[in-house]
């Protein structure tokens, strides 16, 4: 497997695709149009070069991904708004007059924070309550992190598998499963088809769910460590400490990514079961949104040593000039043939007189050989001259042949460049001028014998 450094997530009716810093979301419309939207995220790490660093990256790579999943959440949610205009709250009036134009950046940033608070005291939080109201029968500080970490584990299950009997939800799970696909299919080398990405799994190492499984074991871990006798500095430092867990699972996700290694895959195992709750088989318009969403951010075909799609682009237009050109020859051809039969009426003309000329010189010379037998039979001597005077008609005969010959030829030769090139006028007056001399010709013969 060559890791292809694309990554997604899925949206409501589409997907988006994050390769470096740009990203693209592809949403199918309800009227079965796919947009796609391609945007440019400059990481901080450009500007902050310590977030290039090991475990910095991860807290911050963290970050980053949950402000792009709100914004490509919001982008494909407003494909699906009632049709009825709402009126703003007073809220949101608010809003829009002390903050303007960025009223909208402001709402969905507290959004955001809201969000948060609620998913640090669902997953860690209560998760420690829970552990402190059993710390009363458990006596290890050990034994309680564990449970603890158990606990959280369940809860996040639960989560899951609840959100799940949504509609929306079912159909998100899909489109999480399509981009899994999409992304397994480019990176063990086949091209993106609909075909091809079906046989693909829909489970995937470098998974956000597989992400949030190592946070919670690796919270374990810190939590067996880091003691506190404090009930709220307990809380506190679980808060605190969750950029550094996230940077220490992002790592271990980095690395299984690249890995075909046995124990990773072993320890990647749980997380890729756990994805069997938020991913679906989806079906084929779903795999076409995805394909789309890669294509819109990474050239796959190079990627697969196929040529670039620039490439492919500049062949096609080649293809199409080339047929273009092609279709131009063959209409001059079909100029040309349909020039060709006159010239040919021309030369059967020639011909045919030439013929006629030819069969009333045999008809004249059968007569005189009739003529000369007859009087072949009145005497020796007569037959003798007769028999030299048909031998001087057939030299005679013989000569006339060989002019007609030529003159034939030189009609066929006229006739080829008439076919070759086209018609001129002055051409045309030049052949009846031959064909005049021919005919003259042939007169003055007839008048010879």
């Amino acid at each position: 497997m060559k890791p292809s450094g694309v990554g997604g997530q899925a949206v409501i009716e589409g997907v988006m695709m994050k390769n470096k810093e740009q990203y693209a979301v592809a949403v199918r419309k309800p009227n079965n149009e796919i947009v796609v939207e391609k945007n440019t995220f400059i990481s901080a790490a450009e500007k902050y070069k310590i977030f290039k660093f090991p475990i910095f990256r991860g807290m911050l790579a963290f970050a980053e991904s949950m402000i792009i999943g709100t914004r490509t959440l919001t982008f494909s949610a407003s494909f699906f708004e009632e049709e009825e205009e709402v009126k703003p709250s007073k809220m949101d009036q608010a809003f829009s007059k002390i903050f303007k134009e960025k009223a909208e950046s402001v709402i969905m940033g507290i959004t955001f924070f809201i969000a948060i608070l609620l998913a640090v005291g669902i997953f860690i939080v209560l998760p420690a309550f829970a552990a402190n109201l059993l710390g009363t029968m458990i006596e290890s500080e050990t034994v309680i992190a564990i449970v603890e970490g158990i606990i959280r584990i369940l809860i996040f299950i639960a989560y899951i598998a609840a959100i799940s009997q949504m509609k929306d939800i079912k159909r998100m799970f899909m489109y999480h499963g399509a981009e899994h696909k999409t992304i397994n299919c480019l990176e063990h080398g086949f091209e993106l088809t609909v075909k091809n990405v079906k046989r693909q799994s829909k489970e995937h190492k470098r998974c956000g769910t597989s992400f949030m499984f190592i946070v919670m074991f690796v919270s374990i871990i810190f939590f067996i460590f880091i003691r506190v006798e404090q009930e709220w500095l307990r809380y506190l430092i679980r808060v605190l400490l969750i950029p550094i867990i996230a940077g220490v699972s992002y790592e271990f996700i980095r690395f299984a990514g690249k890995s075909d290694s046995k124990i990773v895959n072993i320890l990647s195992k749980p997380g890729m079961w756990l994805q069997g709750l938020t991913t679906r088989e989806p079906d084929d318009a779903m795999i076409e949104v995805a394909i789309q969403s890669v294509e819109a951010v990474f050239d796959w075909r190079e990627f697969l040593g196929m040529g670039s799609a620039s490439e492919e682009k500049d062949e096609t237009n080649i293809k199409k000039n080339s047929g273009k050109n092609h279709s131009q020859n063959n209409k001059t051809q079909d100029n040309k043939q349909n020039k060709v039969p006159s010239s040919k009426k021309q030369n059967k003309t020639v011909n045919s007189d030439i013929n006629k000329k030819k069969n009333n010189q045999s008809n004249n010379q059968s007569s005189k050989r009739n003529s000369i037998e007859e009087n072949d039979l009145k005497s020796d001597k007569a037959d003798k001259k007769k028999i030299n005077a048909a031998d001087s008609s057939k030299t005679k005969e013989t000569s006339l042949d060989k002019e007609i010959k030529q003159a034939v030829e030189e009609t066929a030769v006229t006739a080829q460049k008439a076919i070759k090139a086209p018609i001129h006028p002055a051409f045309e007056e030049e052949e009846d001028e031959i064909l005049r001399a021919l005919d003259r010709y042939l007169v003055s013969k007839e008048e010879e014998d």
